[in-house]
Parts: structure tokens; C-alpha cells; sequence
């Protein structure tokens, strides 16, 4: 027996996921809005954020440079919205609100972050990718680059996700 496969979300549903996610991250989570998160892309394989430069986010006064917190803040905080794009995009015949719904349980479980170069810049994005998306556990991998192009850190991290 055939089961059929479920419609897929339409294109004005999706436009609403994508709007409620970049909501969620830049506007409800009180400490994302500390780090100046702006979302430029939730597409699937393509996540990315900016950040600017700012006085609250240095670590060593001497120098200017990005804390070493806030690069490992910033890079779990786009891993975990890379999984919800992923999750949302397996899902795809549910809407907005069913999708939302599956994170509530999603966590970090490890994260590594090497760091490569001093944070130094005025501007910086951050991009991440799932690199597996199991039922129950995902991993990701994800960069932080100054707005001169340097990488300045790299990531990796699981999540889990039910």
C-alpha cells in the first residue's frame, strides 16, 4: 500500500516560517538582540547573520577585540537556526506553527570552537550548515568571518533535535 505524500508548504507559508524565525531570533530571544544579530538569509544550506562591532561585546580592552563568548554565543545561536531551517524544511507540509512546535525540545549537546584569528573588525557574519539531520540528534558546522574577509573562527556542534 501507497501512502501518499503530503503537500508541501506554499510559497506564502513559507514566507511566513522564514518571517517567524527571523522574528524569533532577532526580536524574542532577549540575548541574541544583545548580540545585534541580524538574520540576512534563512534559506535551506544558506543561513547567515551579521553583527555589528560594539563597546558590550569586547573581551580585551587593550586591543578592541570580539570576546571569545560572544564568537562561541554567536556561532551556537546560528547553528541551532540552521537546524530549525533544516527541520522545517524536512517537515514541509506543515505550517508556521506545527514547525515551531518541533523546537521546543532542541538543545545544544557539544560544541567546539576553534578559534583562529584575533576578532578584530566592525562588522561580522556568521554562517552555518547542518551536515546531518537525524531523528534525533544534528550536527552542524559553522564561521564567523570580520568584514575584511578574515576567518575568524570555526565551529562544530550537535544538537538535540527531538
Amino acid at each position: 500500500m501507497k501512502v501518499a505524500p503530503l503537500p508541501a508548504r506554499s510559497a506564502e507559508e513559507q514566507g511566513r516560517l522564514d518571517a517567524a524565525l527571523i522574528e524569533l531570533f532577532e526580536r524574542q530571544v532577549a540575548f541574541n538582540q544583545t548580540l545585534g544579530l541580524k538574520i540576512t538569509s534563512v534559506a535551506p544550506g544558506d543561513v547567515r547573520a551579521s553583527f555589528d562591532m560594539r563597546p558590550e561585546l569586547v573581551g580585551h580592552q587593550s586591543y578592541g577585540r570580539l570576546h571569545g563568548g560572544v564568537i562561541s554565543a554567536v556561532l551556537d545561536t546560528m547553528a541551532g537556526l540552521a537546524l530549525m531551517v533544516a527541520i522545517g524544511q524536512r517537515f514541509e507540509s506543515e505550517n508556521t506553527l506545527q514547525v515551531i512546535h518541533r523546537f521546543i525540545k532542541m538543545g545544544t549537546i557539544d560544541l567546539r570552537v576553534d578559534y583562529l584569528r584575533p576578532g578584530l573588525g566592525h562588522q561580522f557574519l556568521v554562517s552555518a550548515e547542518v551536515t546531518r539531520l537525524g531523528g534525533r540528534v544534528g550536527s552542524t558546522q559553522m564561521r564567523l568571518h570580520s568584514d575584511q574577509g578574515a576567518l575568524i573562527a570555526t565551529g562544530a556542534a550537535a544538537y538535540i533535535v527531538s
